[in-house]
């Protein structure tokens, strides 16, 4: 099996243009159910909204599971304020100033939505002398509505209230480069490539060495993801994540990154030591790195008292929860990872 980064990165496209902030994740998750069920992979949806694909193996009695999240940072009305426009309150770890400046969209209960600009109360330069030193905090960021709003009322009466979701426009571009960049692509480009690994393996009709669920988990980014339905028989656990660049950081946008430590701790030494291999063995471009300030549901999972063996791969994307970027040669070489994972040996160590 090889990947077609082409097409992993045409379904990414489409993936970041479904809002889907931790919380109301149920459009993108009935998408990628549909998308399975055209493909005639079974899947279901469970109780918490995530969604499990199940591939029978030749040893039924070691279960693997690869995990991605669809879920994305996104933010609540905190508060309809008296001119009108909305205070919000963040959902998932992201800075302020991350967010400042970005079109999103409110969606009422009801279904309703409505379009805005998140600013900094004080961002007109030539109104507000602390426009640059103000603090981008719960309490000075709002949203600007693109309605005609003078008060609470008006705005009440669009019917938004407390608790609405607000999602970040993506603005998806693909680049002449090969570079993919967007909002959002943490984790969708493990959604993306987990789902075209799943369709290659319906349409070539490959039977996998072990029972494999894919699982899409839809509560990540605020910290626990699909670990409620890991099956008892499985003996390792990928997360299919994001690598995180930055100074001091060896991951790049062009390989495979192979996480040995995160802020939960180590993983698993054995299984990180069989990813490595793997990828050497089948010349697969990648980088073994360490993320201070990181977390994934693979590590989550532990925590939780599973008895796994716990890995972590993924992409390599520069400015991670803000305006993010890969390119396509990492979604190659994580795809290809995935690929010869998936037709491996368990793990020795």
């Amino acid at each position: 099996m090889q990947p077609n980064s082409k097409e992993t990165v045409d379904l990414l496209k489409e993936l970041v243009s479904i809002p889907s902030p931790s919380g109301n994740t149920f459009e993108i998750i009935t998408y990628i159910k549909d998308w399975f069920s055209e493909r005639n992979i079974p899947s279901r949806i469970t109780n918490k909204g995530g969604l499990i694909a199940t591939f029978h193996g030749e040893n039924m009695n070691e279960h693997r599971v690869l995990t991605a999240h669809v879920d994305t940072l996104g933010a609540m009305v905190k508060e309809i304020k008296s001119d009108g426009r909305l205070r919000l309150s963040m959902i998932g770890g992201f800075r302020w100033n991350a967010a400042e400046g970005e079109y999103c969209t409110v969606e009422t209960s009801e279904g309703s939505k409505y379009t805005g600009t998140i600013l900094l109360h004080q961002a007109s330069v030539h109104t507000y002398k602390d426009a640059g030193s103000a603090e981008r905090n719960e309490q000075n960021m709002e949203v600007r509505l693109d309605e005609v709003v003078h008060s609470k009322e008006d705005t009440e009466k669009l019917g938004i209230s407390v608790g609405d979701f607000i999602s970040f426009d993506p603005r998806p571009q693909i680049t002449e480069s090969g570079f993919f960049k967007s909002r959002h692509i943490d984790d969708k480009a493990s959604v993306a490539m987990l789902m075209k690994a799943a369709e290659q393996i319906k349409n070539d009709g490959i039977t996998l060495p072990y029972t494999t669920h894919f699982i899409i988990a839809n509560n990540e980014e605020i910290g626990f993801g699909g670990n409620s339905n890991i099956p008892f028989e499985t003996k390792e656990y990928i997360a299919v994540d994001m690598g995180a660049l930055g100074d001091g950081q060896s991951s790049d946008e062009f390989t495979v990154s192979i996480c040995a430590k995160d802020s939960s701790g180590p993983y698993h030494y054995g299984l990180r030591k069989h990813l490595v291999q793997l990828a050497k063995e089948n010349n697969i471009a990648y980088k073994v790195d360490l993320y201070n300030y990181y977390g994934s549901d693979a590590s989550a999972a532990v925590r939780a008292g599973a008895d796994i063996k716990h890995g972590l791969i993924g992409a390599g994307v520069d400015a991670s929860h803000a305006n993010e970027r890969t390119h396509e040669k990492s979604l190659y070489n994580t795809e290809s990872l995935i690929l010869h994972y998936l037709q491996s040996s368990l793990s020795k160590d």
